[in-house]
């Protein structure tokens, strides 16, 4: 099977909803943020801060076109990875893409209780955050929007819910073999 790929913005559940995804198919799961960071031995805020944005982007851009060539595995991308280096082109001619969308206000809400540190995030007050998140989102929506499904993962709030959102992704996939 090829790659699936999950692709959308920060904090839409692309992590939780890939591991639940593999289990399901039997596959085995990557992180493309951590896929990076094992291989350069450093936390990705820590890429951005040393060497940048754009030093990072090229790191991302290279791990992508490692890991996606890779067979019977699910990955998750990064939020901006869609958008630099014509890495969304790229994933739908080596990949099956899935679009995870989420509203604004799902966004924010899941920043405010996530753990993770992020570069483009930092200092910023919930006003702010809600204003940038709307206006990036308004940006990479066409480049997710290319993925060759759309799964509306808003309803993620238990696991329940989780697993109703890998059936359909499940569905969507099917749907695909059938029509080879």
């Amino acid at each position: 099977m090829k790659c699936i790929v999950l692709v959308g913005y920060m904090c839409v559940g692309k992590t939780t909803v890939g591991k639940a995804l593999a289990k399901s198919l039997g596959l085995t799961f990557y992180d493309l943020d951590w896929y990076i960071e094992e291989r350069f031995h450093k936390r990705i805020p820590q890429i951005f801060a040393e060497e940048g944005e754009e030093r990072f982007r090229d790191l991302e851009r290279r791990m992508l076109r490692e890991v996606a060539e890779f067979e019977n595995v699910v990955l998750s991308c990064g939020g901006g990875t869609p958008i630099h280096h014509g890495n969304m082109d790229y994933m739908n001619g080596v990949a099956t893409t899935v679009y995870l969308q989420a509203s604004p206000t799902t966004i924010c809400e899941h920043l405010k209780i996530s753990k993770g540190e992020r570069p483009l995030l930092k200092g910023k007050t919930p006003e702010e955050l809600e204003k940038f998140v709307r206006e990036q989102l308004a940006q990479r929506t066409l480049y997710y929007e290319k993925a060759q499904y759309t799964v509306n993962v808003d309803i993620l709030d238990d696991y329940d819910k989780i697993d109703d959102v890998v059936r359909l992704i499940r569905t969507k996939l099917s749907l695909l073999s059938e029509s080879i």
